[in-house]
């Protein structure tokens, strides 16, 4: 059974070495807002919505090399959002890691001060892409057209409201015990498949809600206690009916979450 269309993510959890520096990190270079903020811990979303919950573990150590988290992926809901940002990034001496046209999407990669991989994109228009998720793949970005964009009176200030968690990718160590898990079990459709080296899975015929490689990670461990690493991500169903449903066939503990092969953990929530 397939997860339902209007199945979505939440909120992503991961643990920072130094709190501090990561809310100074959120705030002002990605431009989330602070949710709330106290005993070691921070909430940052767009209005009032989550988006990442983050918890200090101080002389925590990048995870690289593990299987955990490969990025975090916001989404903006237009382009000149995307482009709006990137000016501020330039301005800002934000780095960044990569820019990639997808096909169905334009992104930009960036890793926060604990390696953790952030990707800001935005959505072509549907109608474009749906039934051709195959020919995702990635060419340089146009970040001249992008900022074409823009007209003088535009400046970054935060991200829009509408901004949301739109698909999390997966560092794993091994994509067929990957796929028949999130798909065979979870319930996601499998959108895209590299060979043994990348997936791409989805609720309601979206690109992908779900990312999943083996690049830097095939064959690995979950990552230890001791490094910056992902706590869990949340998969949000319609309903608190479908999540227990989903709960039990994908054996959710008491508190509601489960692990994948690779150790990551997730859980199932019900929208609102």
């Amino acid at each position: 059974m397939s997860l339902p269309a209007d199945t979505h993510m939440g909120a992503v959890h991961l643990s920072v070495a130094d709190l501090r520096r990561s809310l100074a990190y959120y705030r002002d270079a990605i431009g989330l807002d602070v949710i709330d903020e106290g005993g070691g811990e921070a909430s940052f979303g767009a209005d009032a919505t989550e988006l990442l919950h983050l918890v200090e573990q101080p002389g925590a150590r990048p995870a690289d090399g593990y299987a955990g988290l490969y990025h975090v992926a916001l989404l903006l809901p237009e382009r000149r959002d995307l482009a709006r940002w990137l000016a501020h990034a330039a301005r800002a001496r934000v780095p960044l890691v990569g820019a990639s046209d997808h096909f169905v999407s334009e992104a930009i990669y960036l890793r926060d001060p604990d390696h953790h991989g952030i990707e800001i994109y935005w959505d072509r228009p549907r109608a474009r892409w749906e039934g051709q998720v195959q020919r995702m793949g990635t060419w340089p970005l146009d970040l001249d057209d992008l900022l074409g964009e823009l007209d003088g009176g535009d400046e970054f200030e935060r991200q829009p409201p509408a901004t949301r968690v739109g698909h999390v990718h997966l560092r794993v160590a091994a994509i067929d015990d990957t796929v028949s898990f999130y798909a065979g079990v979870v319930g996601f459709d499998l959108m895209a498949e590299l060979g043994h080296q990348a997936a791409f899975l989805s609720a309601g015929g979206y690109h992908h809600h779900l990312g999943a490689n083996t690049w830097e990670s095939r064959g690995a461990a979950p990552a230890p206690t001791d490094t910056a690493r992902l706590l869990g991500f949340t998969i949000v169903l319609p309903d608190e009916a479908t999540r227990r449903e989903f709960a039990s066939r994908v054996g959710a503990d008491d508190d509601g979450t489960a692990r994948d092969p690779s150790g990551n953990v997730f859980a199932l929530a019900p929208a609102g």
